[in-house]
Order: structure tokens, then C-alpha cells, then sequence
């Protein structure tokens, strides 16, 4: 099987015996449920701004001059790319937490370039570094099954 091919194939769920029993397996599960839950929250945001009221002041005027439209309407793509995300999180963690820990690189570029999100900046390297972890746990849980 192609290394692509072994990342898109869905990985199940640890056995309730394993996550009993297995820190790894637990470490897993709690990754991959944050991954798949929070882009979606953060994604419904983007269109209901519950949370934050002012998505658009987060996007680089480098990154939305390339996309057309608004920064508003910039916001609306990476909501929907955000909830999409997580399904593949869900689904194939291995390739989603490769995927999440790319788009928060590009987030964290953005910050940085908007300025004044430093902090903002570091807590999402730290949910990059945990994305990645998730990707290696899963290939590790693959092998398995």
C-alpha cells in the first residue's frame, strides 16, 4: 500500500479494552476527539461569531489581498476549510492532524504578520506540535490494529 493510500485510510476507534489499559491509546483518542471537535466550533464561529465577534482583524492583509472577495468573506472559506478539516480528523487522523498542523502554520504566519498576536501565535505552534502527535499516534495505532 502507497504511503498516501495508508494515510487516507480511515483508522477505527482503539477497542474499550485498549483504552482501558493504554496510555498511548488514551493520548489518541483525547487528540483526535479535540481535532475533530474544536475546527468545527471554530468554523460554525466563523459564520455565527458567538466567540470571537471580529474574525477578520486575525487575517494578514498579505493573505487576503490574494483571496477574492472581503476579509468577511475570506473568514466564510476558512470556516468551511476549518469544519472540513475535522471531518477528515475524524475520519483519517493520520492525514488530519498533517492537514490541521498545515493550516496552523498558515494561521500562525498570518498572526505574525498582523501583528500584536504573539501570544496567539504560540498557543497555536503548541496545537501544531500536538496536531503532528496526533498523525504519529495514529500511524502508531494503525500498526496496530
Amino acid at each position: 500500500m502507497s504511503s498516501i493510500a495508508a494515510a487516507l485510510r480511515p483508522i477505527p476507534v482503539p477497542r474499550p479494552d485498549t483504552l482501558r489499559r493504554d496510555p498511548a491509546a488514551q493520548a489518541f483518542m483525547l487528540l483526535r476527539v479535540v481535532f475533530a471537535v474544536a475546527p468545527i466550533l471554530f468554523g460554525i464561529d466563523k459564520f455565527a461569531e458567538v466567540m470571537i465577534s471580529d474574525w477578520p482583524k486575525y487575517l494578514a492583509p498579505e493573505f487576503n489581498n490574494l483571496i477574492p472577495g472581503s476579509a468577511q468573506d475570506a473568514m466564510y472559506i476558512v470556516g468551511a476549510v476549518e469544519i472540513a478539516a475535522a471531518l477528515v480528523v475524524a475520519l483519517s487522523p493520520r492525514f488530519g492532524g498533517l492537514l490541521v498542523a498545515g493550516w496552523l502554520a498558515g494561521i500562525i504566519v498570518s498572526l505574525l504578520l498582523v501583528g500584536g498576536y504573539a501570544d496567539i501565535a504560540l498557543r497555536d505552534f503548541g496545537l501544531l506540535v500536538e496536531a503532528l502527535a496526533l498523525s504519529r499516534l495514529a500511524s502508531a495505532h494503525a500498526l496496530r490494529e
